[in-house]
């Protein structure tokens, strides 16, 4: 049942990335837009993701849950170690979905809408890139749990190189993922163009701060490259990544835009895998050089047990509704 759990998180947060992080690709994109094109590509967002963003989030509380009553020694050294990034990273979850609710659903459209945009776009790019960071920094290597000042607990854990690094990557490939969901909600002409373009951008950026990735890990002397292409599982998804995305720039090219989203999620998805599975089932990496996995820190059987079959019968029971309501809300009107 142990592995089923650790599926079941793996899981989780992979599609919080596609899915949530497109959302907070949403608003970088708006970040990133003219001022005179920024209500158009408002009103596509609206479309895309108005019905469904608080369901996105669902992943982050499955995940949450997950490493509480499952792996709390990992629960409590990323609360501990890192509640700086985590409380700046859930404050901006919480502005940007109070600035959506207000300038989307408010019945009185007043002189506050100017603040709810801004707030809306500037945290959704907060929110990406400290997830990011959070993310870095479990990989890194700095979580020193032997620190004894608290520059050194709680800070150089996650502001290094390294990190940063990773949370710009982190933004780049939301707002990838966002402008390749909204070229398939619009049907004008210059609106495709306009996410096209957006896309393109945000994949330069992506090749740009991946390679600054590298480059960090190099001098944080994190293993990295190691990690990438000294693995055959890691290579064969760099291979892929880098297949599907040429696949995808034609197909931008040639303005086919049926199948982009999968291509997308795919190139994502192989990105990830390709990080993260030569130091699995490692969930973090301290200082000390030692490493806390998932497989060693999981919690007692029965409740490891009784997890695993709650996620099974919850899936059973609330992944169709889910498929359902992203089909319904995203069917075309005839």
């Amino acid at each position: 049942m142990k592995e089923v759990v650790i599926t079941f998180l793996c899981m989780a947060i992979l599609l919080y990335f596609l899915l949530g992080g497109a959302d907070f690709g949403a608003g970088i994109i708006e970040l990133f837009t003219s001022t005179k094109n920024r209500s158009r590509t408002r009103k596509t967002m609206y479309h895309a993701i108005g019905p469904v963003w608080e369901a996105n989030h669902m992943w982050l509380i499955i995940a949450i849950v997950i490493l509480f009553v499952g792996f709390p020694f990992i629960y409590t050294t990323m609360s501990v170690y890192l509640h700086i990034p985590l409380a700046i990273m859930l404050i901006g979850i919480i502005a940007r979905g109070t600035a959506f609710v207000f300038r989307h659903y408010d019945a009185v459209k007043d002189d506050m809408q100017w603040l709810y945009n801004r707030i809306f776009r500037y945290s959704s790019f907060v929110t990406a890139l400290f997830l990011g960071i959070i993310a870095g920094s479990l990989i890194s290597g700095h979580i020193d749990a032997q620190a004894t000042d608290f520059y050194t607990a709680y800070i150089s854990g996650w502001l290094n190189w390294f990190s940063v690094a990773v949370g710009f990557f982190t933004v780049s490939l939301c707002g990838f993922l966002a402008a390749i969901y909204l070229i398939g909600e619009t049907t004008e002409t210059h609106d495709k163009r306009r996410f096209i373009k957006k896309a393109m951008f945000m994949n330069v950026a992506a090749v740009v701060f991946g390679a600054m990735v590298f480059v960090a890990a190099q001098r944080d002397k994190i293993p990295l490259i190691d990690w990438v292409f000294k693995s055959h599982v890691g290579l064969s998804a760099i291979i892929l990544a880098s297949l599907s995305l040429m696949l995808l720039w034609y197909l931008l090219i040639k303005g086919k835009t049926k199948v982009l989203r999968l291509l997308a999620g795919f190139q994502v998805t192989m990105i990830l895998l390709a990080i993260s599975y030569a130091h699995f089932p490692n969930f973090i990496r301290l200082k000390s050089g030692d490493s806390i996995s998932l497989l060693e820190t999981a919690g007692p059987d029965k409740t490891i047990y009784s997890l695993g079959l709650a996620l099974l019968l919850g899936s059973v029971l609330i992944l169709p509704f889910l498929g359902y309501l992203f089909y319904k809300f995203q069917k075309k009107e005839e």
